[in-house]
């Protein structure tokens, strides 16, 4: 580890906290239904959506509606986006005559970018044509973030609001979310990205001649546009198969830092967004707070352990002063290289600029460890921010249990029904990540897919299964995942991971909406203050630690001790 690491790491978190508050601010006046800088040019467009959709967006939903609404669009993008790739074959803008996908392939990368995660089976490049890129998987880049903003917001108006079992209106929440929030900041960071020397054409490919005087086929097509999307929105989805890792998405040290920041800007301003529509900002500097913490112990334990590097290639008497290079990009350095691993796990990104399978075995326990916790430090777009809801419920019923009081999360009382929801949604994650790895690993032909065997190999399955159901969407780089039983268990998990998780926590939303706001008294646990971001951070580390430790303990625990062992033996 080196100063000028830390400062380049240090640089990119205050650039993303000096966003943080004006772009929180904003969102909160958008999504309360209030004028914005962008309205004059804007709204006239919002109200032909609406006229031609046939919406009212002053006309609320309950939970349930709320639910509903985005199920059914959900339901249709799916539809949508399936039949794209199947067709892929017979539809424009494919100079490549690439074929349709098979079933099984279409049906994982259409739950994939449906529910936010972009787990890639395939090479973009040589899979997808441009009007599958732009028309299908660009679109759902947008509306998937959009939905998870809007859930979002229906969570906060829960505590904002009292005595109603209104939440808000989705059609609404999710248009002005593309159309305000995300629109905008995808064309200024796209066109910064052609400058930067990101392709954005519709030339399938071009033809070079290496120095070597050998002849090579470069892929193109509409990439900065793909980009800026899939970092602002934490999709992840790259468009080529190597992802922030290519040259041609992601060329240089400024494109780096761009895209990291982007990652952080919408989830780290949401807290900000939650906090002023509540009526508490220093509540939302508070969950912030309990964000970066853990945020940053993680890119310092993935810094630290890359730039130890492999005792095995130091005990041969190679250099160690470079520490662990293997999988990393020479142009991006190991601090940002770790910046960007703890980032795109902490969120539910899944971009990658750096191959995961490479880490050392500390390495990779940490982006494995950030995406079981639950993809809330600080969570995907809108995902994030309900998710650290659900601990914060978690954390008063467990600050009143130690103190004997009723727990109450800004002026809600929370009581056995609200528990009860929060404690099914974080069962979610390891019942279906446990189930699936378990089921795999009994599995032959699920584990002839495997690049190593032992605990790297077990690492391999319980990252696929984690990323799938936190709809995080990187990868170990070690497992061929396009096979029938991959491609149907892990999208299984994504939808599991989007939408079972959710729906608890809508309906807790509907129970809390309905309670009435109770002013502070002398016997109640501030959370505004350090105690409680140490208590937050404690039941998230905990709860997660908990259920995945065993699992863990056999893949990359046991992988850190075997390889200190053999070193000193």
């Amino acid at each position: 580890m080196t100063v000028s690491g830390w400062l380049q790491i240090a640089a990119v978190l205050l650039c993303t906290l000096a966003t943080a508050l004006p772009l929180g601010r904003y969102m909160a006046r958008l999504f309360s239904g209030e004028r914005t800088f962008l309205h004059p040019l804007l709204h006239p467009v919002e109200r032909v959506f609406y006229r031609l959709a046939g919406v009212t967006p002053a006309r609320e939903q309950s939970w349930l509606g709320y639910s509903l609404a985005m199920l059914a669009f959900s339901a249709a993008g799916f539809a949508m986006l399936y039949l794209i790739l199947r067709l892929q074959g017979v539809l424009p803008f494919n100079p490549g005559q690439l074929p349709g996908l098979p079933a099984d392939l279409a049906f994982n990368t259409a739950v994939s970018f449906l529910t936010n995660t972009n787990w890639q089976a395939y090479a973009g490049e040589t899979t997808m044509s441009p009007f599958s890129q732009m028309a299908g998987l660009a679109v759902q880049n947008f509306l998937s973030a959009a939905t998870g903003i809007a859930l979002a917001m229906a969570v906060t108006r829960a505590f904002a609001r009292a005595g109603t079992d209104q939440l808000g209106n989705f059609w609404a929440d999710m248009t002005r979310a593309t159309l305000y929030l995300l629109l905008p900041l995808s064309i200024l960071v796209a066109l910064v990205l052609v400058v930067l020397g990101v392709p954005q054409t519709l030339t399938g490919a071009v033809a070079a001649v290496t120095l070597e005087g050998a002849q090579q086929t470069i892929a193109l097509g509409p990439v900065a546009s793909q980009e800026a999307i899939k970092q602002l929105g934490t999709n992840g989805g790259g468009f080529f198969n190597a992802n922030s890792a290519h040259p041609l998405e992601n060329p240089s040290a400024l494109s780096n830092a761009l895209s990291i920041w982007a990652m952080l800007a919408i989830s780290a301003a949401l807290p900000i967004t939650f906090g002023r529509m509540t009526g508490s900002e220093r509540q939302g500097w508070a969950i912030l707070s309990a964000m970066g913490l853990l945020l940053i112990t993680a890119t310092a334990t993935v810094y630290w352990a890359e730039t130890s590097g492999n005792p095995h290639l130091a005990a041969l008497g190679l250099d160690p002063s470079m520490g662990n290079m293997e999988g990393k990009e020479v142009r991006f350095g190991q601090a940002m290289s770790a910046l960007f691993v703890a980032v795109t796990t902490g969120l539910s990104c899944g971009a990658v600029n750096t191959m995961h399978d490479s880490l050392t075995p500390l390495g990779g326990l940490v982006p494995m460890l950030l995406i079981q916790l639950g993809e809330v430090l600080p969570g995907g777009v809108g995902s994030g921010l309900y998710g650290m809801v659900v601990f914060c419920v978690l954390s008063v019923f467990v600050a009143g249990l130690m103190v004997g009081r009723s727990p109450e999360f800004l002026g809600k009382k929370i009581e056995a029904r609200e528990i009860r929801l929060a404690v099914l949604a974080v069962l979610i994650l390891p019942l279906v990540i446990l189930g699936f790895t378990s089921a795999s690993a009994l599995l032959p032909s699920a584990l002839a897919s495997l690049n190593n065997a032992g605990p790297h190999g077990l690492s391999e399955l319980l990252y696929a299964y984690s990323s799938a159901a936190g709809n995080n969407g990187s990868a170990f780089a070690g497992l061929n995942a396009n096979t029938p039983w991959f491609n149907t268990t892990l999208g299984i998990a994504m939808m599991l991971g989007r939408f079972a998780y959710v729906l608890p926590v809508l309906a807790m939303a509907g129970a809390l909406a309905a309670k009435p706001r109770i002013a502070a008294s002398a016997g109640t646990f501030p959370t505004t203050s350090a105690l409680f971001v140490g208590l937050l951070v404690g039941v998230i580390v905990i709860l997660g630690g908990l259920q995945f430790f065993p699992a863990l303990a056999l893949g990359p625990i046991v992988e850190q001790v075997l390889m200190r062992d053999l070193v000193t033996f």
